[in-house]
């Protein structure tokens, strides 16, 4: 099952999206519970949204060793956990404004993982119960910011940084999927989206001792490879086999 969260009119809602990119409207959200109605809509008639505004956003960072090693950074021994901010979300086919002062800008494609229910102080063997679903991020980061500030407030969490979509799917096979990002249609990265340091179940089993998980929070789980570069005008698509793809350009910011 693929969940969208679309536009129309000005409203915002959820739907169940076939292979035939029609969706059944639904009253209600797959977190709280939903009834189908007998509203059908083409997906090209409506606005694709960001497939959850998360109550909490997390992030974690150093999971894959490629992309550990490019970065110069040191393998950790255990699962870290960072934040992400809302204000950072774009939806797919939205552009990424990138700041006028901003000189080293990389995409990271990036598994997200959606909670479906809560919960607290879980094992790995439970970590299925608790997920929804699936769908893609991008966490771009500004490298030279990520640097020299001392907190990630601009290097990965300025306005548009967090592109996610286009959908949530129940039934993406995480075990035979792959990570592909193109830029401009040249593919730049590629490594099996499994390939962690730390598990999808590690990590929200770890996580769910010390915090609680609630209904639409999202974990976004690193990437690998390394990113060139990206100029004004770029599109950056991130595959994930079996699941979709999230596009989105960037653009240089225009400042008034």
């Amino acid at each position: 099952m693929r969940w969208l969260r679309y536009g129309l009119d000005g409203q915002v809602g959820y739907g169940i999206l076939d292979e035939n990119d029609t969706i059944a409207a639904v009253r209600g959200n797959p977190f709280a519970g939903y009834e189908t109605t007998a509203t059908r809509l083409n997906l090209s008639d409506v606005s694709i949204e960001v497939p959850v505004l998360p109550p909490t956003f997390y992030c974690v960072g150093l999971n894959y060793v490629k992309h550990i090693s490019t970065e110069g950074l040191t393998i950790p021994k255990k699962p870290d956990v960072g934040y992400r901010a809302n204000n950072a979300l774009v939806a797919h086919g939205a552009d990424v404004i990138m700041p006028a002062d901003a000189t080293r800008i990389h995409y990271e494609g990036e598994l997200v993982v959606v909670i479906g229910k809560k919960v607290k102080n879980i094992s790995v063997d439970q970590v299925n119960d608790c997920i929804l679903g699936y769908t893609i991020g991008n966490d771009v980061s500004e490298r030279n910011w990520q640097a020299s500030d001392r907190t990630f407030w601009r290097a990965k969490n300025s306005d548009t940084f967090k592109p996610m979509g286009p959908w949530i799917s129940t039934e993406a096979d995480v075990s035979s999927m792959q990570t592909v990002v193109s830029v401009n249609g040249v593919e730049r990265t590629r490594f099996d989206t499994a390939d962690m340091l730390f598990g999808i179940h590690e990590f929200i089993s770890t996580m769910s001792r010390y915090l609680t998980l609630y209904p639409g929070d999202i974990v976004w789980m690193g990437t690998d490879g390394h990113s060139p570069d990206l100029q004004p005008g770029d599109r950056v698509d991130v595959t994930l086999t079996g699941l979709g793809t999230l596009s989105n350009r960037f653009m240089t910011e225009t400042l008034t």
